[in-house]
């Protein structure tokens, strides 16, 4: 049996629960534990109608679950009327629900690990593991989300720009524990793409996907970073490359450009390249500039230096990155990058030592302690 497959249905269980008069909290608990079930009795006694044997299973848990009698009577009453398997209403409150779990009052952290929990179908342990944290830490972070988007309910789409940032935020976790949060990023964001028509939901898919593309050639065998310009583009997953420009265009085409759809358009120029050599720096610059004007953000400019250095040669794109916040992470590093590439070796060597300082990992914190000594030895 495929879990994720099971995993899949937690939404759509969820929002059938809320209808019936369950609360979030309550409703997620209760479809939880059927998940958990699923998993225990599937293999052995597989259900005609998955859906429909989850949403029985979750409401008995929840009638359970309820202490006080008179309420039980009541909900009793309520799913006798209710429909049996097999004729689960086909309504779909999966939109919904991502909104919720990216509520506006909660933290992004919280939010990150509700939509996990709610719409990924994953236990606390799994949502712990991936993120480094104690279990118990990860329960009362989640049973505080839970809490603060009680009795909520949307009567309009939200902002589905919070919804994305969540989902990227998931995707940049990448792998720990036993869960692939960029996997996981991607199947949730696809089910998104399913259910609304939104351009930027198309965007950031395709841009999850042509990154993803690249992950087996990101690291050696050692484990180490391999920068794009070195990686071998014959381990590049042309498939998810094939489906990410395809989403990408189906974006542009509806002409509402915004921020997903303007990275992805860089990342397809970077996959399209044959080498590194080839790639098309000019272009990759004017999707800065239109990715700058979308979001003013600090790391796309500086980014954009990056660019204009290969386009226009290291020296414009120093002069580019003079116009670019110095505590916005891995300045240092690029101004390693383009003096080396000016011909600066020994203020690049000491620019990456500099930036292995405040490295955000250990892998990158070796990659740059790497390239100083290289330049330092002469290599």
């Amino acid at each position: 049996m495929d879990e994720t497959a099971v995993r899949a249905w937690s939404p759509a269980v969820i929002g059938v629960l809320r209808r019936r008069g369950a609360d979030f909290a309550a409703a997620e608990d209760a479809v939880q534990e059927a998940l958990l079930e699923a998993v225990r009795t599937w293999p052995q006694d597989p259900p005609r109608d998955p859906k429909g044997w989850l949403v029985t299973t979750a409401w008995r848990k929840f009638l359970d679950s309820t202490r006080s009698e008179t309420a039980r009577r009541h909900r009793e009453t309520r799913v006798q009327t209710e429909p049996e398997p097999g004729t689960v209403p086909d309504a779909d409150d999966t939109l919904e629900l991502y909104f919720l779990c990216a509520h506006p009052s909660l933290s992004t952290s919280s939010a990150v690990a509700l939509t996990l929990r709610a719409v990924g179908g994953l236990t606390t342990r799994q949502i712990a593991e991936a993120y480094l944290v104690p279990e118990s830490t990860m329960a009362q972070r989640i049973s505080r989300a839970k809490r603060t988007v009680a009795g909520a309910r949307f009567t309009h789409h939200g902002e589905v720009g919070t919804v994305l940032r969540v989902l990227y935020l998931v995707f940049n976790e990448g792998y720990s524990g036993d869960v692939d949060l960029a996997a996981e990023a991607i199947r949730l964001t696809r089910q998104l793409a399913a259910i609304t028509d939104d351009p930027e939901v198309r965007g950031l898919l395709a841009l999850m996907l042509l990154h993803h593309a690249r992950r087996p050639a990101r690291t050696d065998p050692d484990g180490r970073l391999v920068p794009l310009a070195e990686q071998d583009r014959t381990r590049w997953d042309t498939r998810l490359i094939s489906d990410g420009v395809a989403l990408l265009q189906r974006a542009l085409a509806a002409d509402r450009l915004g921020e997903y759809q303007a990275q992805a358009a860089i990342a397809a120029l970077h996959a399209d390249a044959p080498t590194a050599a080839e790639t098309d720096w000019p272009q990759i610059v004017e999707w800065y500039d239109e990715l700058l004007a979308l979001t003013g953000s600090p790391v796309v400019r500086l980014n954009r230096a990056v660019a204009v250095g290969e386009a226009d040669g290291p020296h414009a794109g120093l002069a580019a990155l003079a116009d670019c916040d110095p505590s916005v992470p891995r300045h240092t590093a690029t101004r390693a990058y383009l003096h080396e590439h000016a011909g600066d070796r020994e203020v690049a060597a000491r620019l990456y030592a500099e930036a292995a300082r405040s490295a955000s990992s250990v892998a990158e914190r070796d990659h740059l302690l790497r390239q100083a000594a290289r330049l330092n030895s002469g290599a």
